[in-house]
């Protein structure tokens, strides 16, 4: 707990009986096992999941796992956080309880239930929803208990209701294994459905459907399969445009999105269908807005369009896609660094106005950065291409001025063979 180290420091001590016996930290969720001793919810758990079947302090074995919560200690600790806080001690939150398995399955009996009146199924899939985005835990007790066919098929089950769309605001919540992702894919009326969803008039439900897309995509192993859902009338313009919603007001649009965007484009016959919905110009948009783990994957998504003719021409139509490009290299990561490299090595390799571009963006500099980092061999590999390809693009006096660069004498070497 942050505020229960400083204070040690200042000379408070915290009482011995508010100490976890593991962490011997200040316990912000004690609880009580089956030898009556009590440890930290965390730490406890901790020690289970590795594998121990006996109590760390008595050493008697745990008849079960319970873990009973101590509701006077925690309001102890919290009283003793309360009055030491001029000494910078915060105030515990008081603990969510870990869903309950049996009120989890009643629960989804009810959701499931087609004998339930509406409302009441909508109480039970809310409920659970709320559950879920409470903590993994949660979520694991949760999948646990067959949810995830239950919920699949109330969401095909129930088509344009609003307990199929609460149904899929909680399934996207948990990974799909290969069989019910295959479930999905190979049924062409509930890809159909979901490429539907898109254009629903609520974007938390095209969201949604996005996620279910990229998660049964990505979760496919066939390629035929893969195509069948990328080959789906108007799939790609309703993935595209829900990356065009303000990053303000819709997070998880942009980066939902782009993940759905990525594994449709895995399938190189259907890229040429993203980049006539807009791909190109949507992703060159919205590059600066992407967090790190998304940048990377709108980076090789580009440079799969890339690939493409009509990807190339798209991209190099853009003014921002070449310097953009080129500012990226090694500010982001190694991967996107990579990916980077490879789609401006496409670009170059099939317009004369990109290899300017890119000369004019100051990707010399960029490259012989590159090729003296650590950076992936495969970056590297890239970039070498990228400097013989560009070799005759040169001012005259750009490599004579690259005494800045230990091995400026190798980036020659790599310009001249």
């Amino acid at each position: 707990m942050p505020g229960s180290l400083e204070p040690l420091d200042l000379g408070i001590q915290i009482p011995y009986h508010f100490r976890c016996p593991i962490s011997l930290e200040l316990m912000c969720d004690p609880v009580t096992v089956s030898t009556g001793q009590t440890y930290d919810r965390a730490s406890i758990e901790s020690w289970v999941a590795t594998g121990n079947t006996t109590c760390p302090v008595t050493r008697a074995p745990l008849t079960d796992f319970s873990l009973i919560p101590n509701h006077t200690l925690r309001r102890l600790i919290q009283d003793w956080c309360v009055a030491n806080r001029s000494f910078g001690v915060e105030r515990i939150p008081t603990p969510k309880q870990p869903a309950d398995p049996a009120l989890v399955r009643s629960l989804l009996t009810q959701a499931s239930s087609e004998s339930n009146a509406t409302p009441s199924r909508l109480t039970a899939l809310r409920r659970l929803r709320g559950l879920a985005r409470d903590s993994d835990k949660n979520r694991s007790v949760i999948s646990s208990l067959n949810a995830r066919e239950i919920l699949l098929q109330v969401v095909f089950a129930n088509i344009d209701s609003e307990l199929s769309h609460e149904s899929l605001a909680l399934l996207v919540m948990f990974p799909l294994g290969e069989s019910e992702c295959v479930s999905v894919v190979s049924d062409s009326d509930r890809i159909a459905y979901l490429s539907r969803l898109l254009f629903h008039s609520s974007i938390d439900v095209r969201i949604n459907s996005a996620a279910l897309i990229e998660i049964v995509v990505a979760g496919t192993r066939s390629p035929e399969l893969r195509a069948q859902v990328s080959n789906v009338d108007e799939i790609f313009e309703g993935v595209i445009e829900i990356m065009k919603n303000p990053i303000s007001s819709y997070p998880r649009a942009l980066k939902i999105g782009v993940k759905a965007l990525f594994a449709l484009c895995l399938v190189k016959q259907t890229r040429t269908k993203a980049v006539s919905a807009g791909a190109a110009e949507t992703l060159i948009d919205r590059l600066s807005d992407f967090e790190k783990c998304d940048a990377e994957r709108a980076l090789a998504t580009i440079e799969l369009l890339c690939r493409v003719p009509a990807g190339c021409a798209a991209f190099a139509a853009h003014a921002l896609t070449v310097p953009l490009l080129v500012k990226i290299i090694l500010k982001i990561s190694d991967r996107a660094t990579e990916y980077a490299a490879g789609a401006l090595l496409s670009l170059c390799s099939e317009s004369e106005m990109s290899q300017r571009d890119a000369v004019a963006a100051g990707v010399l500099t960029q490259l012989l950065l590159l090729v003296q980092s650590d950076c992936t061999d495969r970056a590297k590999r890239k970039a070498q291409l990228l400097l013989k390809l560009l070799r005759d693009s040169w001012p005259e006096d750009s490599i004579g001025n690259s005494d800045d660069f230990p091995c400026s004498e190798v980036v020659i070497r790599f310009c001249c063979s």
